[in-house]
């Protein structure tokens, strides 16, 4: 499905550049995330016009997409387009500005969907700073038909980038567990979906147990734990040609491995000798390396973005905590000094480096979803629930996913919550589903 993306010709043309950038020219148009919660922007984003029926209705869903995207951010309100005073039939229509300004609009999108003599569309787009009158960004995309998903969501990346200044994150998949039957004999499947919920299916059959899927650091592979006739084995699953193969047997095995930065590593966690503790095996040597040598439970190894620290949860001071050390087991510290006896477990580093996400089991007996700094300074807590746990990071750092399940034995389901723990979001899914791990952005 993906593998098609790769030989498709996303010509991405750079037309309508704005001749200014001067800092000053859009600060109406720019959003300052540094400040906690943020007002959404108000945008215009009209319909994307077309010269079929056909390309007609891809240009609306384009612009829907595109829509919803930054809407889902928490950072962007797009404006009802029924209050819409001009009507954009083309790229070479220039906007009035006074029109949009009496909306509010401070960021107005403009876009269209053509045909090429070669068969493919291209779906082109102008990003205005509405209060400076300039043109911030434009870009055109040649592709297939039915790759107009993507390129609305790789266009909604640029304009949250424009605006935000740090990278969007709409342009990626979601791997999760999809749920099923009785709590007694639970059928979990292998399922990947686009962030939005969209183009969902499933990998597997539900015929062997899958647990822990992982993205890799190079996108279309993950890794995730399966009971093959009751044998746990760690398998590499490449999404793109379907291609499955077994990465490894690994001793003791508790969970998926977490790969290094550079994808040449994992670390795992694994119960030897009756005791579990945090190895690193490097994939081209097959090595494997202990990291730590403690009599208590040592588990859920994460990297930091540089590959030179690790996270882990341990109860070796009573309740479990988070830990920090450095790549090669050496200065192990703890970070998680909640009160009470407050439990710390799936810590995860953010791509950014600057939080680990983490799930906390309170004294009140509720589960939150938190982060804190690497040297366990700024706890925040972003979500709270029956049970709330798992948290992924987006590849920008800027969201988590997590799953929930309500009391009772009810439905397990997927969230979104940004950093500013206001901005939260249920992914809908088919089935039940946990465990998400979020891709990086596609190539």
């Amino acid at each position: 499905m993906r593998n098609a993306l790769k030989k498709v010709l996303l010509v991405c043309a750079v037309v309508l550049l704005a001749a200014a950038h001067a800092p000053n020219v859009y600060a109406q148009a720019r959003i300052d995330i540094t400040r906690g919660r943020v007002e959404p922007m108000p945008i215009a984003i009209p319909l994307f016009p077309g010269n079929t029926e056909e390309l007609k209705q891809m240009g609306k869903d384009v612009s829907e997409v595109i829509a919803k995207d930054l809407e889902r951010s928490g950072l962007f309100r797009p404006i009802d387009q029924k209050a819409f005073l001009q009507d954009l039939t083309s790229l070479d229509v220039q906007p009035r500005f006074a029109d949009w300004r009496t909306l509010a609009a401070q960021a107005l999108v403009q876009g269209s969907v053509d045909m090429q003599p070669n068969g493919q569309i291209r779906i082109a787009f102008r990003l205005w700073d509405v209060f400076g009158g300039q043109q911030m960004e434009g870009k055109g995309y040649g592709t297939d038909s039915g790759n107009w998903r993507r390129v609305a969501h790789m266009i909604a990346d640029l304009i949250y980038s424009t605006i935000t200044g740090e990278s969007g994150y709409f342009d990626t998949r979601v791997v999760y567990i999809a749920e099923s039957g009785p709590a007694i004999n639970r059928v979990k499947r292998l399922a990947i979906m686009d962030q939005d919920g969209a183009n969902h299916r499933y990998l597997t059959d539900g015929s062997a147990l899958v647990l822990t899927p992982r993205f890799s650091p190079s996108g279309p592979e993950i890794t995730y734990l399966s009971y093959f006739r009751n044998v746990p084995r760690v398998y590499m699953f490449n999404i793109d040609t379907g291609r499955q193969e077994v990465l490894g047997d690994f001793p003791g095995l508790q969970y998926a491995p977490r790969f290094s930065p550079d994808g040449n590593a994992v670390a795992f966690a694994a119960s030897l000798n009756g005791n579990s503790d945090v190895y690193t095996m490097d994939l081209r040597s097959r090595k494997m390396v202990r990291l730590t040598d403690n009599p208590a439970i040592d588990t859920s190894p994460s990297f930091s973005p540089k590959g030179d620290q690790i996270t882990f949860a341990s109860d070796r001071g009573g309740a479990q905590q988070i830990y920090v050390m450095n790549a090669d087991g050496s200065n192990q510290q703890r970070i998680s000094f909640g009160a009470g006896k407050a439990r710390y477990g799936t810590p995860v580093w953010s791509p950014r480096g600057d939080l680990i996400a983490f799930t906390r089991y309170g004294t009140d007996g509720n589960f939150y979803i938190g982060v804190m700094k690497p040297d366990g300074s700024g706890e925040r807590t972003l979500a709270q629930g029956f049970l709330v746990e798992g948290p992924t990071w987006s590849p920008n750092g800027r969201v988590l996913m997590y799953d929930a399940q309500a009391p009772n034995g009810g439905k397990v389901r997927l969230f979104s919550i940004d950093l500013s723990g206001y901005n939260q979001r249920e992914i809908l899914t088919p089935q039940d589903a946990s465990d998400p791990a979020w891709s990086p952005l596609s190539p």
